[in-house]
């Protein structure tokens, strides 16, 4: 769904569980007849689809009023070169996706791949192209820790989109 040019999404797992108790409360209502059930249950069964879809509409929002300025900041860089000393700078990398996880979450983390490594790529929110492994796109993040604290250096997504191989 789009709201204003931004593409909001519901994760496959929220979407289960709205239908699932959707289901629950209308199975109640048919077994006992009473009316409390629809009067709690349908504006709750709403706002299981509402919260989502508006948090992923803000997290979007929020992303798209980043990119500009990550476009603008942002240093090429191949992957071998990221390290510690990066750590808090915007990058922009090139490569292909060899992995694609928990995008059914709505968090997709990709591993992407150039000729000089692979790194980690972690999104906080759904990208607005639908990427999977092996396209070729280009990144726009800031290099953090794994973990808060610790482990080796990874890519936090602004932005992931395809690119024609010969863009790279």
């Amino acid at each position: 769904m789009e709201i204003g040019n931004v593409n909001v999404r519901m994760s496959v797992v929220t979407l289960t569980v709205s239908v699932f108790f959707t289901i629950l409360v209308l199975a109640t209502f048919f077994i006992t007849a009473d009316r409390t059930i629809l009067i709690w249950g349908i504006p709750t069964i709403v706002l299981l689809f509402v919260i989502p879809v508006a948090l992923n509409y803000m997290s979007q929002s929020q992303y798209a009023d980043l990119i500009p300025v990550y476009e603008q900041e942002a240093k090429d860089v191949r992957i071998k070169t990221i390290n510690e000393s990066m750590l808090g700078k915007p990058v922009r990398i090139r490569g292909v996706v060899e992995r694609s996880m928990f995008r059914f979450l709505n968090r997709p983390q990709y591993l992407v791949a150039d000729k000089s490594g692979e790194i980690s790529v972690k999104m906080f929110t759904s990208p607005q192209e639908d990427v999977r492994k092996g396209d070729v796109v280009e990144v726009l993040g800031l290099v953090i820790r794994r973990y808060v604290a610790a482990g080796e250096p990874v890519v936090n997504c602004v932005s992931i989109r395809k690119i024609k191989p010969q863009e790279k």
